[in-house]
């Protein structure tokens, strides 16, 4: 059975390649990659001599069946990406799909990843986050989607260009001016830039000691949960159960429908209001 790996490479830095991605490289039939000139360097500086093919935006249509019949024929292909991970804001989605309905093995090989390298050193918070990729071009459609992501409680994470990202900026900033963001440039290369501040401090770094060069990350803080405050919240409990009960309702209703509000036992709202002492256990 032939496999079709999906193999990380590095984002920047040489030596962030793993010993597993250079032996599948090395061991495959064939690599597929997006720019055989880009793929052309990495594999000559790990000595890698395994024939490429070209799979972009461009041709996938055409070359996602050419390398189903390969894979059919028994040959193992590799596909990967100029930086980082095949399919994340890349090519090949469509390939992976074709390929496991034809019951091919499909078999990942991590490697770096830009979003989740900057998030980590973001000092934002990273138990919960969202990718988004790349934004719309448009500024009204860029700002129809962060008007909506932007009061989510989960950091963002998106990807932009050196020629749009002040663009996003001041997308972000018309939506929060104050929301603390992330800039990572030049991830894991000699000038690597990581800097978080507000968005508004953020565009008036850009071009001074941010230059405005290398793709972006741009990380965006989520919503600060709002406190909620419920209606009963200045009632003690008795009084709490006296307010249905002043509405018709009976009390053992009442003290059912106390209990669930308050998110407290039934029997617990009944000794209260009943004024029962619990014996100590």
């Amino acid at each position: 059975m032939a496999h079709l790996y999906l193999v990380g490479t590095p984002i920047g830095n040489l030596e962030d390649m793993t010993f597993r991605a250079i032996r599948t490289l090395q061991e495959v039939d064939t690599i597929a990659c997006e720019d055989t000139r880009v793929t052309k360097k990495l594999c000559h500086h790990f000595n890698i001599e395994t024939p490429l093919k070209s799979y972009h935006e461009h041709n996938k249509d055409q070359m996602t069946e050419a390398l189903i019949r390969l894979l059919e024929a028994g040959q193992n292909i590799a596909l990967v990406s100029d930086a980082g991970l095949p399919l994340i804001s890349d090519p090949g989605y469509e390939l992976v799909v074709r390929a496991r309905q034809e019951g091919v093995d499909v078999v990942p090989i991590p490697g770096a990843n830009a979003g989740l390298t900057a998030l980590m050193a973001s000092g934002l918070p990273s138990f919960t986050y969202t990718f988004l990729g790349f934004l719309p071009r448009k500024t009204k459609e860029k700002l129809e989607i962060l008007q909506v992501r932007m009061f989510q409680e989960s950091t963002l994470i998106l990807y932009e260009s050196p020629f749009r990202v002040k663009d996003t900026l001041q997308a972000i900033a018309e939506v929060d001016s104050e929301r603390r963001v992330t800039l990572g440039r030049e991830l894991t290369k000699k000038f690597e830039q990581i800097a978080t501040a507000t968005v508004s401090e953020l565009v008036a770094q850009l071009e001074d000691t941010i230059p405005l060069k290398g793709e972006f990350v741009v990380l965006i803080e989520g919503a600060v949960p709002q406190a909620t405050t419920a209606w009963f919240d200045g009632l003690s409990i008795v009084e709490h159960v006296a307010h249905y009960i002043q509405q018709q309702m009976k009390p053992k209703q009442a003290i059912k429908q106390v209990a669930q509000e308050r998110e407290m036992a039934t029997k617990e709202v009944y000794n209260i209001y009943h004024n029962i002492e619990t014996p100590e256990s």
